[in-house]
């Protein structure tokens, strides 16, 4: 039992450091300056009118679509609260300890943005490979998904995105050629960080925040 314990709060922390890793990828993305991914787009413009910083507006819009996910009883775990809580507030941290200059390449910014989304590739395969179940965002997608069963998960993710994007945009986010590589190559960059890692997130087995306490508890 204690041994169940002591590999739970090593999954606990993977998925900590995973969420690091990603915000690391996101915060170069932003730095770019050349147009941010849709749910980027979103918190960035929406901190534009409320006088705050991106990872506390993030954060926010995170902790909404999550207690949404409760509300549609979606699966969630501690992985889902600290994606919630963590992710924003480490972006706000990397800018204050690094403060990277923006480029004035377009380039070089297209290239920021593409190692950006390969570290945050890489980010995903840790979180994801704790189990401690999928973020806010893939949650809601998941709960969208199953209910509308006829629908193709893909196209339920498009118009998910495009939302985020449009009232992004309509707040005034930053959309630009950033915007297309991300929204294109995201997916591009996890499937080749998996390959590269011999990892399938699709059989991962998630936990609940339940089941990982029952664990952590030796039960």
């Amino acid at each position: 039992m204690q041994n169940q314990s002591l590999q739970m709060i090593k999954q606990i922390f993977k998925s900590a450091f995973g969420l690091f890793i990603f915000s690391c990828g996101v915060y170069l993305t932003i730095q770019a300056d050349i147009g941010l991914a849709p749910w980027d787009c979103l918190s960035m413009g929406a901190s534009y009118h409320m006088g705050l910083s991106y990872g506390i507006v993030h954060t926010g819009i995170s902790i909404l679509i999550l207690v949404i996910d409760i509300l549609l009883k979606e699966k969630i775990g501690y992985g889902t609260i600290l994606d919630a809580l963590l992710v924003g507030n480490y972006v706000d941290l990397i800018d204050r300890i690094l403060s990277l200059p923006k480029w004035d390449s377009l380039p070089l910014s297209c290239i920021m943005v593409i190692l950006g989304l390969f570290i945050m590739g890489y980010g995903q395969y840790f979180y994801m490979s704790a189990g401690q179940s999928c973020g806010p965002r893939d949650s809601l997608l998941i709960a969208l998904g199953k209910r509308f069963p006829k629908t193709p998960i893909g196209v339920v993710q498009t118009c998910m995105i495009g939302v985020a994007l449009l009232i992004g945009w309509l707040l005034g986010g930053p959309v630009g050629i950033g915007t297309i590589i991300s929204v294109f190559g995201m997916g591009t960059a996890l499937q080749i960080v998996c390959k590269l890692m011999h990892f399938e997130p699709r059989t991962v087995a998630h936990r609940n925040v339940a089941e990982a306490t029952r664990l952590l508890l030796g039960k």
